[in-house]
């Protein structure tokens, strides 16, 4: 345990022989009583005893040359960290009313006449040295208190935090959970309308107008599954910090509107009243995640808004901001569900979601889509049937002085002979009769070391590889297609199922012109090829394919 001071008695007289007298008869109880005795000669040395130690009680002869007994009590009090010790006035006058009066007020406690009693001297000093170790105690255990009521405090915040997180958990768990429900759900769907489909179209007899009908069904199917898959990965990767941007100045409200006619276009906005009140709004972005951004938005309010009702699409200029707005007539989201549309897997209620489909992550991948072109979303709702709003802000671009250059258009141009490496029987059998039907001469291998061999005596324009090859991968064949003297000129293009900015920047050094991710749209695939073979005859050397080309999700 610490050590503990003893209390301390100050006796303060100016004749020395009482001075003696005084602190000798205390010194006689101190061992018992357990405190110590200082003696000042005059009231200046008893303040500076009193600057320097804490006393239990002082013993203050009144009648002193210069400073008296009332000046050095007077001096003793003003100080706050003295103002409560206890002063017994000493004197060899009995004190008439007013003396005692005025020996209150400047802070005494009580009066000892000369000659002094020792046993009344005793009884007064052992109260005060008993009330200065109780008053020390109480204000250890305060201490101790204080020091205890801050541990616990600390311990029911950490709990507190501990419940909540665990709370947060859980709830974490219980979407996952959820979530991994509606991806089964979501993904048994169009795989069972793709395999009736396909059975139906093995049957005999089957009229002609329902095998266009299946085929069509197999069509948009494949596409929401590919929907689904970009959309895990890109939430992932956007999570992840593993999304790169491709930006370049762009009209937002011209990519509105060519979003919106593309609706129109597929039938998608049929049976609503779309509207689109959009002047120039001028961005630094990616195009192909800023279409990302509206096309979930604008999915998230045709799912949400019941046949007959409107959406509105806004884009405008705020001071340094571009605002991009869609508002919806819909079901409109719950006060306790507001805060929360934007984290990852939640959704409205189950019914309804069941009903509408989709996974919950749309709006997450909005958010952070818009995070990292340094913008922000809002979404505000009045309650449930009362439609929403969700606004995006992004930093305001500069309008270029002139116009992006369209790629150039070779469908009119000699097609160029095509070499096809990729393991898939499947897969590569489908693309070869795509290509075939867009008029391609087209020659097929299924591993590396076949495509080096079939590349060497065909001597094909380019060469679409696959990047998961068994014996040597795509990057070994990019590189020895570029070592090699008769095949260093043909254009290639990459197809892989990884498309994170990484997997892009070794495909561009192996030797690749292109990098498209699986599955690759036949327009995407077309355009990529005219691109190739622009200028013919020029060896191929890596670049970063145009923006235009770029795959719908990296």
């Amino acid at each position: 345990m610490p050590k503990v001071d003893k209390p301390k008695v100050l006796v303060v007289n100016d004749d020395a022989n009482s001075l003696f007298a005084l602190t000798s008869l205390l010194a006689q109880w101190s061992d018992q009583e357990g405190y110590d005795v200082i003696a000042a000669r005059s009231g200046e040395e008893g303040l500076r005893q009193v600057l320097m130690h804490d006393f239990a009680v002082i013993l203050l002869d009144v009648n002193m040359p210069g400073m008296d007994g009332f000046e050095t009590a007077e001096a003793i009090h003003q100080r706050a960290r003295s103002a409560d010790i206890p002063i017994i006035f000493v004197t060899a006058f009995v004190a008439d009313e007013l003396d005692r009066l005025k020996a209150y007020q400047r802070g005494a406690v009580d009066f000892l006449f000369t000659p002094i009693i020792p046993q009344i001297l005793h009884a007064k000093i052992s109260v005060f040295v008993a009330l200065a170790v109780k008053n020390e105690e109480l204000k250890r255990q305060a201490r101790q208190l204080s020091l205890r009521t801050t541990e616990l405090t600390a311990a029911n915040t950490k709990l507190t935090r501990e419940i909540e997180e665990r709370q947060v958990a859980e709830r974490q768990n219980h979407a996952k959970d959820e979530f991994l429900a509606m991806l089964g759900h979501e993904l048994r769907n169009p795989l069972s309308a793709i395999s009736s489909a396909a059975s139906l179209i093995a049957l005999p007899g089957v009229a002609p107008d329902a095998v266009a009908r299946a085929k069509h069904i197999i069509q948009r199917q494949s596409r929401h599954l590919g929907r689904i898959v970009d959309d895990l990965l890109d939430l992932s990767r956007a999570m992840s910090g593993k999304i790169l941007l491709n930006r370049a100045p762009l009209d937002l409200a011209a990519l509105l509107a060519s979003c919106l006619e593309t609706y129109r276009t597929t039938g998608r906005t049929a049976g609503y009243a779309v509207t689109l009140e959009a002047g120039p709004g001028w961005v630094q972005g990616d195009a192909t995640r800023l279409e990302q951004i509206f096309c979930n938005l604008m999915d998230n309010a045709l799912k949400y808004t019941p046949p007959g009702g409107s959406i509105t699409v806004c884009c405008e200029q705020d001071d340094g901001e571009v605002l991009l707005s869609v508002e919806d007539s819909g079901v409109g989201i719950p006060g306790n569900l507001l805060p929360y549309v934007f984290d990852v897997f939640v959704q409205g209620s189950s019914t309804l979601d069941r009903a509408q489909g989709g996974l919950g992550i749309g709006l997450a991948l909005v958010r952070r889509l818009a995070e990292l072109h340094g913008g922000s979303v809002a979404a505000y709702s009045a309650g449930s049937g009362e439609g929403s709003i969700f606004t995006i802000r992004l930093p305001r671009g500069e309008r270029p002085p002139e116009p992006r250059q369209e790629i150039m258009d070779t469908t009119e141009t000699a097609k160029p002979t095509v070499l096809l490496i990729e393991d898939n029987d499947d897969g590569r059998e489908m693309m070869s009769m795509m290509l075939s039907c867009y008029g391609y001469e087209v020659r097929h291998a299924a591993d590396g070391l076949q495509g080096l061999e079939l590349a060497a005596t065909f001597h094909p324009d380019l060469a679409l590889v696959d990047i998961g090859l068994p014996g040597i991968d795509g990057y070994e064949v990019a590189r020895r297609l570029r070592a090699s003297d008769e095949t260093r000129g043909m254009k290639l293009i990459a197809l892989t199922g990884y498309g994170l900015a990484e997997d892009q920047r070794r495909v561009l050094e192996a030797g690749f012109d292109l990098h498209l991710v699986k599955p690759v749209d036949i327009d995407n695939l077309m355009k990529a090829i005219g691109s190739c073979v622009a200028s013919p005859g020029k060896p191929a050397a890596p670049a970063t394919p145009p923006a235009s080309n770029a795959p719908a999700r990296t």
